[in-house]
């Protein structure tokens, strides 16, 4: 790999998500830009949070916390759509349907046709952990199992599922590092497309919530906030929100995305991953290490940290980590003559820990695309443990415009296992549009689906879609 592939831009292509608050791009940008808040209290088809629940931490099988943010319908799936058996899908972990789902999404919003991609090196990176499906499973003892219980509940087979199902020969990946996991795909799928490994690359992650026990754990590790909002930067943090999600980003080098007409929403400049090391505590972050990471992915990216002018922060709002990142985010910016603008999406929708990069990735493209960078929800008191008269930033509180020559970001995600990572993005290219031959009065616009219903379905989102549009 010589110096300018090791360095070569990526293009974000296609995008395709569903979060609380939005199960579109478009949605979710509008969620983040009216300041929207999508924490409440456990749904009952997940289980019953009253019974489960006890405001004293120390109470045996409780938890202190009945707040999260949560994906509604998630137990829809159309599973002949990919080819799969109603059985079968029974059997999957939702998790993986999601993926499918929200993959074939992004896939459409990068006008890349499926069918195109077979045999090609199309690389897929996918964050997943969790196994709360699988594990309600096994009280039911042998009436639940099945021959397609080891694929269905496998991480290895959620990104072997969806490689198979697009019938591509690149990487084919589950990423495990926790809350770090989506953004180190990011990363894995840049380094695969700048050595030549893949053309075309889908990096993900994915994270849904069914058990109480995963709860009640991390209330007795202090962990979560007992009021239900991730306070990022306040002195009032007192831990975090579980949210639950999947995003998708489409991934292609910049040279091909120019040459191929592609539309391209942002360019991923460069960056980085690395680990802790031995610190005070395996869970506990390390702030010369987060140093470490976003110098590397700055050098990568071959920008300066003065262009940089906003960061989406990790800020998960726990008294621990919030200090530390905020160390860290002074000592590498430190010096600059404007504030570094700072924010962080977890206190809109909560952590959507395995999700949780590639949920701020999509909120930084969605910021470029509109000019303005919302408000972090949740600070009115800015933390002590924090030396604000030496730091170079500044949390926003209200939406604020950004400038159209100063769109440089880092997206940062540390995951409680140690790995850090860090993706330095910058707006997309002006690139000249050639007119039309023929400047037309009316343009045929052709639509597809599988069946009359889903047609029509598209038909009638496309006619609301041009109706909201400015005239």
């Amino acid at each position: 790999m010589n110096a300018k592939s090791r360095n070569e831009p990526i293009a974000v292509i296609g995008m395709a998500c569903r979060f609380p608050g939005g199960a579109n791009p478009e949605e979710f940008w509008q969620f983040l830009a009216r300041g929207g808040d999508a924490v409440s209290e456990i749904p009952p088809d997940r289980w019953d949070a009253a019974a489960m629940y006890d405001p004293d931490p120390n109470a045996p099988g409780k938890m202190y916390t009945k707040s999260g943010a949560f994906l509604p319908d998630f137990d829809q799936f159309s599973p002949q759509f990919f080819g799969i058996s109603p059985r079968e899908a029974q059997f999957m972990d939702p998790q993986q349907r999601l993926l499918l789902e929200v993959s074939w999404e992004a896939l459409e919003n990068a006008s890349v046709v499926p069918e195109k991609l077979t045999e090609q090196q199309v690389g897929v990176f996918v964050g997943i952990g969790t196994s709360d499906y699988g594990d309600q499973q096994v009280p039911l003892g042998s009436k639940a199992v099945d021959a397609y219980n080891g694929t269905g509940g496998s991480h290895a087979a959620a990104a072997g599922r969806l490689s198979y199902f697009l019938g591509v020969r690149g990487p084919s990946l589950a990423i495990d590092t926790a809350c770090s996991s989506s953004l180190v795909t990011a990363h894995l799928a840049m380094m695969s497309l700048r050595s030549g490994e893949s053309d075309l690359a889908l990096a993900s992650g994915v994270n849904l919530n069914f058990a109480a026990d995963v709860f009640i754990s991390l209330c007795k590790a202090r962990m979560l906030s007992p009021d239900g909002h991730c306070k990022a930067f306040d002195a009032s943090a007192n831990g975090y929100v579980r949210g639950e999600g999947c995003g998708v980003v489409v991934l292609k080098r910049l040279s091909d995305a120019i040459a191929d007409g592609d539309h391209i929403h942002a360019v991923l400049r460069g960056s980085a991953v690395n680990h802790n090391g031995r610190s005070s505590g395996l869970t506990v972050p390390s702030g010369p290490a987060q140093q470490e990471v976003i110098r590397t992915a700055l050098k990568n990216a071959g920008i300066e940290p003065s262009a940089v002018s906003y960061i989406e922060a990790h800020g998960t709002g726990t008294a621990v980590g919030d200090p530390i990142e905020a160390a860290a985010l002074a000592a590498v910016f430190a010096g600059r003559e404007t504030p570094l603008l700072l924010g962080s999406v977890k206190t809109n929708c909560g952590h959507l820990e395995w999700a949780a990069g590639v949920c701020g990735l999509i909120k930084v493209i969605l910021s470029m695309r509109h000019g303005v960078i919302p408000a972090s929800l949740h600070f009115r008191e800015p933390n002590p443990l924090i030396k604000w008269d030496k730091a170079p930033f500044r949390v926003l509180t209200e939406p604020t415009p950004w400038p159209s020559d100063h769109r440089i970001a880092g997206v940062s995600s540390f995951g409680f296992g140690g790995t850090n990572a860090h993706v330095v993005v910058e707006q997309a290219p002006s690139l000249d549009v050639v007119p039309p031959a023929v400047d037309r009065p009316l343009h045929l616009l052709n639509l597809s689906a599988k069946s009359d219903k889903s047609l029509r379905e598209l038909a009638s989102r496309l006619a609301d879609h041009i109706e909201e549009l400015p005239a």
